[in-house]
Formats: structure tokens, C-alpha cells, sequence
């Protein structure tokens, strides 16, 4: 029988990345059939004023965080760090550590804003501080790449937001992006950073995405539910970053060696999830840029081509030309494609009922819906539905 060993884990699960590394640990556990005991607080927050008392045979740490990096140093049990990437080697903690790969999470974010046609780019980052080393590495990605790419780069830090300054903080974002030009395709540095700016283009009416298109990090669920805005998010591949330094940690548990030389493991995002805050089109027509905007933000409120008509001021005639020139399709079936869309995206992302899923994307009946997606797809809405369920499932197996 494995000798059973008391491992702690040093994160802090108030975020979705560090909770998906503690679900990978928990996968290499499960896996190798590790004796591990494992502690957490309580909180699943990490009680720095505890790391000096505590006793065990191994840590698992996030070392993003420079005080947790400074104190494991005086531990005398094996370490595996997790974190950020960083462009210098130098920058690496002295431990078996594995990282996000911030170049390709940046890289991946650019080049999905430069697939839809946008020629303008920028990044809205955090002030620098040593407690967001992982921040600044990827500002630091973001210009690398756009210079190699031969863009110019626009770059906004703000503040550290809180109840206080909140007001302050999001008039100079306003001011930021008044200045750009547009239209530009924007990379935030996480998920929360990205809603203060679908936050700040509704404030100035600033159309998102046909002006502006933004890409969070993280797929951070919260963020994703408190903006109106879909958002368009990279995800990290933190349940392998778990996994890896897991089974780091046994090799190292098996070796009974503080000295091995430190291994460095780079784990790339597993993809983009691209949603409407990025789904941009190269539109030439400022009618038909405007008529998209609207449309996009009121197609499932059961809207007609007479009430884009109305919101644009042009003839029916007048308007389907133009949409017809840039879009290849009427307006109604612009509607229809709008709908469609996100009644998909319910099916495929949520449990909601497909009754409701056929009133809040405006349509008039669950019938008239099962006979839009008989005609689409060949399959109603529930088999596409648990289609999509096993795509999912296959996909993470």
C-alpha cells in the first residue's frame, strides 16, 4: 500500500482559474490512485499567516502570488508552482513550476480579432504591480506580438477597481476608448476586465461588436451572466496545469529529492469561445453597421423589418439593397439568423426548458420553433440539443 502523504494546496478559489487547477489536481489523484490527504482552508482561500506552522510532505502553490513565492522558499518539503508564464527565464521561480502560456493565450486572442478583419488593436491591462506579475506579462505578449504582426498597439492599464474609485476608474476608461479608432478589436487581460468595457461602450453607445469587439481571458462563467453582451473569452488549460503539477508532485514525493533540477512545463489555452462581443464583420455601410447593432440587441424581443426600418429612417427598399450589397441576405432573414443563433446557444449552454428557450428568443410559439429547426437542421431542439451534449462530452474525454 502507498505511503499516505499530506499535501497542501496553496490557492485561492475565489477564481475560476484556481479552481479548475485544484479540479485537475483532483483528476491526477483519482488517476494514479495517489494516499494523499489534502488540505484546504475552510474559505478555500489561503491563510498566509499559516504557511510558517504548517507541516506536511508537499505543497502545491499558486506562485503568481509574490508573498506565497518568498515564503515556500523557507519550507523544507517539495514544491510545485503554478502560474504565469514569463518572457525572461530569469523571472521563473526556482521550483518544478507549470504555467499558463501567456504568448499563446494573447496569441490566440489576437489572431481571432484579426480572422474577423480588424486592422486596429488593443489591450486593456491592470496597473503594474508585482502582485499581477501574470498581468503584465501578457501586456507585454500583447505588444511583442502586434509589433511582430505590424500593427500599432493602443494599451490602457486604469485602476485596481473597488467600491470606491469604481465611478473615477470607468470615465477614464470611457475617455480611452473615445479616443480610438475604430473600429478595433480589444484583448482584456481577464474576464472582469472585459465587462468594464461592454460596461463603458454602453454608457457611450459605443456598438459592440461592429465598433468595438472584445475578448476576455478565463471563460469566467460570472462574468459571462452579468453583461448583456455575450462575451468572447479564452480558455486556459488550468485542469491540465493541475494535473501536470500534480503528478510532479508524486514524482518529486517518489524521488525523496529537494534538489532535482526545477522542470519547467508550458501548458497552451485549450481554445477560444467565441461569442457575440467579437463577432465582428468588415461592414462598409453605415446603415447597415447601425441596423446589424440593433438588430443584434433586439432580434429575440420579436422585432420585424418594419421596426429596423423605423430605428434606421430609410425606405424598405432603400435598406434591403444595402443589405443585400453587404450582407448577402434580407433583413428579415438577418432577424432569423440572430434568432436562431441564440436559441442554439441556450440548447447547447444551459438546462433551460426549450419553452422557454422559444419565448425568450421571440418566438411566437415551442411549435413555430421545432418547425425552424426541422427546416435548418433536420432535428428538433432537443435532439440537437443532446447532440451537442455529446459533442461536449466527447470532446473532454
Amino acid at each position: 500500500m502507498k505511503t499516505k502523504r499530506f499535501i497542501r494546496l496553496l490557492f485561492n478559489a475565489n477564481k475560476t482559474y484556481d479552481r479548475q487547477v485544484i479540479a485537475g489536481v483532483g483528476r491526477y489523484l483519482n488517476t494514479a490512485q495517489c494516499n494523499w490527504e489534502i488540505f484546504l482552508e475552510d474559505d478555500f482561500r489561503t491563510q498566509q499567516t499559516s504557511l510558517k506552522q504548517w507541516q506536511g510532505d508537499g505543497l502545491i502553490a499558486d506562485l503568481d502570488d509574490p508573498y506565497i513565492e518568498h515564503h515556500i522558499a523557507r519550507l523544507n518539503v517539495p514544491v510545485v508552482g503554478i502560474g504565469g508564464s514569463y518572457a525572461c527565464a530569469e523571472h521563473y521561480p526556482n521550483v518544478p513550476y507549470v504555467a499558463t502560456d501567456n504568448r499563446q493565450v494573447i496569441m490566440l486572442a489576437f489572431e481571432h480579432l484579426k480572422s474577423r478583419g480588424l486592422e486596429h488593436f488593443a489591450f486593456y491591462g491592470i496597473p503594474r504591480d508585482p502582485h499581477y506579475r501574470w498581468a503584465n506579462e501578457r501586456e507585454k505578449a500583447f505588444a511583442t506580438v502586434t509589433q511582430q504582426e505590424g500593427f500599432a498597439s493602443h494599451i490602457f492599464h486604469g485602476h485596481i477597481i473597488d467600491s470606491q474609485n469604481w465611478p473615477i476608474a470607468q470615465q477614464q476608461l470611457c475617455r480611452w476608448l473615445e479616443e480610438l479608432p475604430k473600429p478595433i478589436g480589444i484583448i482584456a487581460v481577464t474576464d472582469s476586465r472585459a465587462r468594464h468595457l461592454l460596461q463603458a461602450c454602453d454608457e457611450l453607445s459605443l456598438m459592440v461588436p461592429e465598433r468595438i469587439a472584445i475578448v476576455g481571458i478565463d471563460d469566467e462563467e460570472v462574468a459571462r451572466y452579468l453583461t448583456r453582451t455575450s462575451l468572447s473569452s479564452v480558455q486556459q488549460g488550468c485542469q491540465e496545469m493541475g494535473y501536470r503539477a500534480a503528478e510532479l508532485l508524486d514524482k518529486l514525493l517518489a524521488s525523496k529529492s529537494l534538489t532535482a533540477s526545477p522542470s519547467r512545463i508550458l501548458i497552451p489555452p485549450l481554445t477560444i469561445h467565441a461569442r457575440q462581443s467579437s463577432d465582428f464583420q468588415a461592414l462598409n455601410d453605415p446603415y447597415v453597421i447601425q441596423a446589424m447593432h440593433y438588430i443584434r440587441q433586439h432580434a429575440c424581443h420579436g422585432i420585424k423589418t418594419e421596426q429596423v426600418l423605423d430605428y434606421i429612417g430609410l425606405s424598405r427598399s432603400n435598406l434591403e439593397a444595402r443589405f443585400k450589397l453587404e450582407q448577402g441576405q434580407s433583413i428579415h432573414q438577418t432577424i432569423h439568423h440572430f434568432k436562431l443563433q441564440q436559441a442554439c446557444q441556450l440548447l447547447r449552454t444551459t438546462d433551460i426548458s426549450i419553452a422557454q428557450i422559444a419565448y425568450y428568443c421571440g418566438y411566437p410559439s415551442i411549435q413555430y420553433m421545432y418547425a425552424v429547426f426541422k427546416k435548418n437542421f433536420n432535428l428538433t431542439p432537443k435532439k440537437y440539443r443532446n447532440r451537442e451534449s455529446i459533442l461536449t462530452s466527447s470532446d473532454v474525454l
